[in-house]
């Protein structure tokens, strides 16, 4: 991935909508009686209960999913004491994550307070709001004040995830790397550098997990913290057990561990080498590691290394625990977070990393295979287990420490609402970056002339995911890529009509003209369409000098259509092409077909559509559920589309008996699971969330997903054409950056599966 722009990140906080959060309500508001229950004079009724019983809080009010993301901004990221109002995207960012890996509520609280005493009671003034508080960027050593103080002084989970986050995160690591090595915890010498808030944390892990103190070094800006020295604090005093100082260089020798939590360049390869045999390096110092990860491997073939980047095996990411630590306190309604609950998620985080990786982790990351072992020593930020390994570890620890005061008895119940509660529309798309990064593509962009295109071309190629290949006017598109200060690295820029372009134009259109000679087409007309850009580009594709090609944001969807499938032809045994789209709703991604192609198919065509469908959800590792769609369920009124549903179902069954789909159905018991399990129990769509709709024919498709996108207000990709030999893909006309983003994304992986 390119490096970010400065002006990039101003646009992606300060386009549309401010910031990265926002409110939404979760009651119907439509009618007068809505707003009476949800106001006055209906609301007096829940706060009269709470009154009573402040518990019901948790009944009668989003307490209970609802944390809050306070900072006063005296230690943000690697900017130090910023303030309060600068600290803000950062917590907002939090309360981001927090959402899209744990399905939990976020408010950003962002203090005015440096003083400690003053901290510790607003937060606890405005602690009656939430079901959790994670405390973030607050400097050392306040933050351990602070948090120990409202631990003790409040009854609901309090966290200082800049001092325990990669402290668990880091410990589960330790563990299997020891395991690897096949040292025990109490034998091994570890020297860490740094002894700020997250440091001390970790080393107080591993003593919690067997370490000795007498085996930790540990290092401030001055040196080793010993018994000598009188300029400690009581947080530093705790690992002052050794009588006299020794050379950070020194303490390397004969050393099992090295815990990096201070800055770039601090340690050398003769470091590494001094050290014992099978040396675990965490070098966890962001945006640069005390020591590359290139030096150390290359010093020691030996070496079990972890670092906080993405770009490098063993990744240190606190996105790995918090969300989840906080799931499982919340679903217990835990009036703390202990110890208990920190070291179950410490041993949850590293037996996952001991089970088979599922294939769609694996695709992700663009491995052959990924196992256990020193260069898999924790699991995958994209694992979409981590909610129903690691939430339900803690909530038991939880209920066997006794600060549980809501415990659960269904554990296979809880895991299926973690896995509901996660969903798979951030997921889709998470997912498909990052296969595209892994597997980039060279995609032509058709119209890029056009800046929408130009920019999505840039954005793909900074990201990692496409090689774009710009057609059009040569002087146009440099004059855009001036105008608007884009920045491409050795695009490549062909203009179909140029008189350098001659020969390929020849060579495409004598290929063009062996498709359709018996199509009416004649040579020289064939060869006079290559000047046309929607003609090149598929030829492009065809002849395997580009991998993929969108287009359609300016043109008719017909126009577009009618070369690509001319040009390109349908895979084996495929009749039908047809256009899909997805819509990334807040009950996942929805998959709905036809909506652009047949205007009105047979039973036989729908059949086989349906099935090019769920062939490609496969591919994006989805398991399709699918409703046919129609005015009838089950033959309840007859007529010429539920007969011709149902004869597909019927066709479908039997070609495809282990594929779930049924109907023919109406859209509202579709995708209302209480009604199917009510009315037609028998269904395979009964306790199913269908995620798939197959239309009788096109104005049926096409209204629907369009009043969909509107009316949700729903990404939507697509439309992706289904059934061609090779990756062409047309875009929605007016279609959004984003949307065009998206579309290569898919282009790309679509031409990788290809």
């Amino acid at each position: 991935m390119g490096k970010l722009k400065k002006q990039d990140a101003l646009d992606y906080h300060s386009s549309g909508r401010p910031g990265k959060i926002e409110v939404i309500p979760t009651k119907p508001y439509t009618s007068q009686r809505d707003l009476s229950l949800a106001y006055s004079p209906g609301v007096a009724e829940p706060c009269l209960k709470i009154a009573d019983n402040r518990e019901d809080a948790y009944k009668y009010t989003s307490k209970g999913n609802l944390v809050a993301v306070i900072s006063n901004g005296t230690a943000v990221l690697g900017l130090g004491d910023i303030g309060p109002e600068a600290s803000k995207p950062v917590m907002e960012g939090k309360g981001l994550l927090f959402k899209i890996f744990a399905d939990i509520d976020v408010f950003d609280i962002e203090v005015d307070a440096k003083d400690t005493e003053l901290f510790i009671q607003t937060v606890k003034a405005i602690a009656p709001t939430f079901g959790g508080i994670n405390l973030e960027d607050i400097k050392a050593p306040e933050a351990f004040e602070i948090e120990r103080r409202l631990k003790e002084e409040l009854d609901i989970p309090v966290m200082h995830d800049d001092q325990h986050g990669t402290a668990i995160i880091s410990s589960a690591a330790l563990l299997n790397a020891l395991e690897l090595a096949r040292k025990k915890i109490e034998k091994v010498k570890i020297v860490v550098s740094g002894a700020g808030a997250s440091a001390l944390s970790c080393a107080r892990l591993y003593h919690a997990l067997g370490a000795k103190l007498e085996n930790i070094y540990m290092y401030d800006s001055k040196g080793l913290i010993h018994a000598g020295r009188t300029d400690l604090d009581s947080n530093k005093q705790e690992f002052a057990v050794h009588k006299k100082d020794v050379e950070f260089g020194d303490a390397f020798k004969k050393a099992d561990v090295f815990l990096g939590l201070s800055r770039a360049g601090l340690v050398n390869k003769e470091m590494i080498k001094s050290m014992a045999k099978d040396p675990i390096v965490f070098a966890l110092a962001n945006p640069e590691p005390e020591i590359s990860y290139k030096e150390a491997t290359s010093a020691r073939m030996d070496i079990i290394m972890a670092t906080g980047r993405s770009d490098h095996p063993n990744q240190v990411n606190n996105v790995l625990g918090f969300p989840f630590i906080f799931r499982g306190a919340l679903d217990v309604r835990a009036t703390t977070i202990n110890e208990a609950m920190k070291l179950a998620a410490v041993h949850a985080i590293a037996s996952l990393a001991k089970e088979t990786i599922p294939e769609e982790v694996i695709e992700a990351y663009n491995e052959k295979s990924i196992s256990f072992g020193r260069e898999s020593i924790i699991p995958k930020p994209l694992d979409p287990r981590l909610i129903y390994y690691v939430a339900p570890a803690v909530a038991k620890a939880a209920m066997e420490s006794g600060v549980a005061k809501q415990p659960i008895t269904d554990w296979d119940a809880y895991e299926m609402e973690l896995k509901n509660r996660l969903g798979l529309d951030n997921k889709l798309i998470r997912n498909l970056t990052d296969k595209a990064q892994q597997n980039p593509k060279r995609v032509v962009f058709a119209e890029a002339d056009n800046i929408k295109i130009l920019k999505a071309a840039q954005t793909s190629s900074e990201e990692g995911t496409a090689y774009p290949i710009l057609l059009g006017n040569k002087e146009v598109i440099k004059k855009l890529i001036d105008e608007y200060s884009l920045d491409f690295n050795d695009v490549t820029i062909i203009d179909p009509k140029s008189k350098e372009e001659l020969e390929r134009r020849t060579c495409y259109g004598k290929k063009f003209f062996e498709k359709r000679k018996r199509k009416g087409v004649t040579e020289f007309e064939a060869i006079q369409l290559m000047r046309e850009r929607n003609h090149f580009g598929a030829m492009m594709v065809d002849n395997g000098d580009a991998d993929a090609m969108v287009s359609g944001l300016t043109r008719n969807y017909r126009s577009v259509v009618r070369p690509v499938i001319q040009a390109i032809g349908l895979e084996k045994e495929v009749n039908t092409v047809a256009g899909m789209y997805i819509l990334n709703t807040k009950r996942g991604p929805l998959f709905l077909a036809d909506t652009t192609m047949n205007l009105n198919p047979t039973a036989e065509e729908i059949a086989e559509i349906t099935a090019n469908v769920a062939k490609t959800m496969r591919k994006f590792k989805i398991t399709p559920r699918i409703a046919l769609l129609a005015y009838s369920n089950f033959g309840s009124s007859p007529g010429e589309d539920p007969e011709k549903m149902s004869k597909a179902t019927e066709i479908l069954h039997q070609k495809y008996p282990n594929l779930v789909v049924d109907g023919e159905l109406q859209a509202n018991f579709a995708l209302n699971s209480d009604l199917m399990n009510e009315k037609f129990s028998f269904s395979l769509l009964a306790n199913k969330q269908v995620n798939t709709l197959i239309f009788p024919n096109l104005s049926s498709g096409n209204i629907a997903y369009k009043l969909l996108q509107e009316i949700t207000e729903a990404d939507a990709i697509g439309p992706i054409l289904i059934g061609l030999k090779k990756s062409v893909h047309v875009l929605q006309m007016g279609a959004s950056v984003r949307e065009i983003i998206n579309m290569v994304k898919v282009a790309v992986v679509d031409a990788g599966n290809k």
